[in-house]
């Protein structure tokens, strides 16, 4: 860890880093406003692989999270493991891919850390997997307003109807419907960077992003 993290470079060159929750907290400015606010153990993050115009018809990198505690089973398929020793770094449980900014240019094997590429007030966009909440029914799935509470209505939480006997005869694809609920790609915009903590690698954003404690987010840079 030590090797890792005694090179660490970098100077706002990508949009936005890889990260993991930490939990939900408050913060109070000088006036006395009190804003919930979301801690991010933003990075670092290290250069995996260089994705050039030329070569891929793009401009990007790909990073890794650098963790304490070395992935367990990160780099075992025989794909990875090729992957990152033709990096030359050590294997990363989460890689994700970032947009490069333009004129600047960044190497394999090079450390990015959270006050390289995030500053105070800045814009930023989290996207991370919401909670699975298992099979949940149109009421609480859907929002749906369900039908009369009185006694002997006979419909409380059911979804109302469907589609008619005599047309369409049949259930239109894509109906909301009872199912499975949450675990799914949940992207959150316009938060606010509250402050930054570059001795621990944290980011505070303002408001509240997808997933529980402990999952991975990405953090990118909103440019208008």
């Amino acid at each position: 860890m030590a090797n890792i993290l005694a090179n660490i470079q970098g100077a706002d060159m990508v949009d936005g880093l890889i990260g993991i929750k930490v939990g939900m907290t408050q913060v109070q400015n000088a006036e006395g406003i009190v804003t919930p606010v979301t801690v991010i153990k933003t990075g670092p993050c290290v250069v995996v692989q260089r994705k050039t115009e030329p070569q891929d018809g793009y401009e990007a990198v790909q990073l890794g999270l650098v963790e304490a505690k070395a992935a367990r089973r990160a780099g075992r398929s025989k794909p990875l493991s090729g992957h990152f020793k033709k990096a030359g770094v050590p294997p990363t449980h989460k890689l994700s891919e970032f947009q490069l900014r333009e004129g600047m240019e960044v190497n394999v094997g090079d450390h990015l850390r959270v006050e390289n590429v995030f500053h105070v007030r800045d814009t930023v966009a989290v996207t991370g997997y919401s909670k699975g909440k298992g099979f949940a029914g149109v009421m609480k799935r859907h929002h749906f307003a369900g039908g009369a509470a009185s006694h002997g209505s006979m419909f409380h939480r059911a979804p109302g109807s469907i589609g008619g006997s005599s047309y369409p005869s049949r259930v239109f694809k894509g109906m909301k419907a009872a199912g499975r609920m949450g675990g799914e790609k949940v992207t959150v915009k316009n938060l606010r960077v509250m402050s930054i903590y570059p001795e621990e690698n944290l980011l505070l954003v303002s408001g509240c992003i997808p997933g529980c404690n402990g999952s991975y987010v990405t953090v990118r840079k909103l440019i208008r």
